[in-house]
């Protein structure tokens, strides 16, 4: 039987949320109505009025005895990490990009450098309410009448419902954290020395609490090492550094000592080290000019703004024109994030230097936190897999091509791919990969009249 929130603990945000739910006619698709996106895949164009968020923005509680916050579906990391670290907490994992949302993460897959111990953000789930396609708010818990629904949630991207408030677990950290950029020759060496340091915690005997990396070519490759620490280490900088003006965090990394490189952040800095410039893709807007740059205000050098002019170059197809005045067809748009074990990284990589023109790449370790497995993204227990990501255009041909090689490869590999960009898969191949019958039952249950977009018609489709 399941079981709705009783009318009175409802906020005020999410009785909003259900009377926009209720006016959206019944023949019409239902989406949400939000001033922000981290999805790079392109969707059908509607004039539905869509949910009414405005009001589940915000952190609700931070419970600082318990570790735990509840916060609402459409509150930022920001926003989040902003109430919780003048406590000292964070969230076990924090996405690299500010205007990701908790509920995002949750549907759509986040990852950290802290997901090599803590996995992914939905694992450090303890429930969550879930508005589903009956119009109605369900509490979800790993153990109760919505199990099934809590562990077939994460990667459904809104295609089984929208989390109006999750209840997460939070982790002490430190003030600062302490960086090790530590250079590779060749890529089956990293690999190698990723395995060490997540069986072991540390590296060259200092713990190690975070780890990420950057292929630059082939034969330049690094891996960073984060430890937290509450006064700068006797090696290495004495003050933090700071990567939110003229110097740019993925620059700082490159060097040719055979000794690591230190460096020195504050946590919060290192929280969002990398949505300043991007990553490394801000370059395209010319934000990583030292003329541009000085010129371009602080508070626009962040990922939000950067994608709306993604976002606004996709409307007007400048890029597009641009190329076409050159005699050239459209470039490929390749967003991607992949899984790959361990064991298959280095493969991976070599493979993608030879084919693929696109650099750099990040790396990201990243293994399930428990024994518990998730429905619609399958990964082993207790087996390291690295996120590959990799975001940039190539040169246009036939339309998907070098996204279709990814996927051909990526699966040949024992791989995944995250859902949050374009994708080709046949219907047979993606209900293979992303749940199949058991999220079919999902949403027999919770989305019984399609009000939701099926997962394939999101993902592959652009519902």
């Amino acid at each position: 039987m399941e079981r709705t929130l009783p009318v009175s603990t409802r906020t005020d945000g999410e009785r909003r949320l259900l009377d926009s739910f209720a006016a959206i006619p019944p023949s019409e698709r239902v989406r949400l109505t939000k001033s922000t996106s981290n999805l790079f895949r392109e969707r059908t164009r509607t004039t539905t009025p869509g949910l009414d968020t405005s009001g589940l923005t915000g952190v609700r509680v931070v419970d600082v005895a318990a570790q735990t916050a509840d916060v609402d579906g459409m509150c930022t990391y920001e926003d989040l990490v902003a109430a919780t670290l003048p406590h000292g907490l964070t969230p076990l994992v924090v996405p690299q990009l500010r205007t990701i949302t908790l509920g995002g993460a949750v549907t759509g897959l986040g990852i950290e450098s802290s997901s090599f111990r803590s996995g992914l953000p939905h694992e450090s789930v303890v429930e969550m309410d879930i508005l589903t396609g009956t119009g109605e708010i369900v509490t979800a818990r790993p153990d109760n009448e919505h199990a099934g629904l809590f562990h077939g949630f994460p990667n459904s991207y809104g295609s089984l419902g929208y989390a109006t408030r999750l209840r997460i677990e939070l982790e002490l950290v430190k003030k600062f954290v302490a960086m090790r950029h530590v250079r590779f020759h060749d890529l089956a060496s990293l690999c190698v020395a990723i395995d060490a340091i997540v069986a072991a915690g540390t590296h060259d005997a200092e713990p190690v609490d975070y780890i990420d990396g950057v292929v630059f070519t082939r034969d330049e490759a690094y891996l960073t090492l984060g430890q937290q620490v509450d006064e700068p280490p006797v090696e290495g900088p004495s003050r933090p550094s700071d990567y939110t003006g003229q110097q740019i965090f993925y620059r700082s990394i490159q060097h040719d000592d055979p000794k690591p490189k230190r460096d020195l952040l504050t946590t919060h800095d290192y929280l969002w080290r990398w949505d300043t410039d991007w990553f490394w893709c801000s370059r395209a807007f010319g934000a990583q000019n030292p003329r541009i740059r000085r010129l371009w205000p602080s508070r626009w050098r962040r990922s939000s703004v950067y994608w709306k002019l993604v976002a606004l170059d996709q409307r007007r197809g400048i890029s597009d024109r641009l190329e076409a005045r050159k005699g050239n067809p459209p470039r490929e748009r390749v967003v991607q994030d992949v899984e790959l074990p361990l064991e298959h990284t280095a493969e991976f990589l070599d493979w993608f230097l030879d084919e693929v023109p696109i650099e750099p790449i990040w790396l990201c370790p990243l293994r399930l936190r428990g024994d518990t497995t998730w429905d619609l993204y399958p990964l082993r227990p207790r087996h390291t897999y690295v996120n590959v990501g990799f975001w940039s255009t190539v040169p246009g041909g036939q339309p998907g091509a070098t996204n279709r090689a990814i996927e051909r490869r990526v699966a040949e590999l024992d791989g995944h791919k995250s859902l949050y960009s374009d994708s080709y898969y046949s219907r047979e191949d993606f209900d293979a990969l992303y749940g199949g019958d058991g999220y079919a039952a999902l949403k027999d249950s919770y989305d019984p009249r399609g009000r939701f977009p099926h997962l394939y018609d999101k993902a592959v489709r652009h519902a």
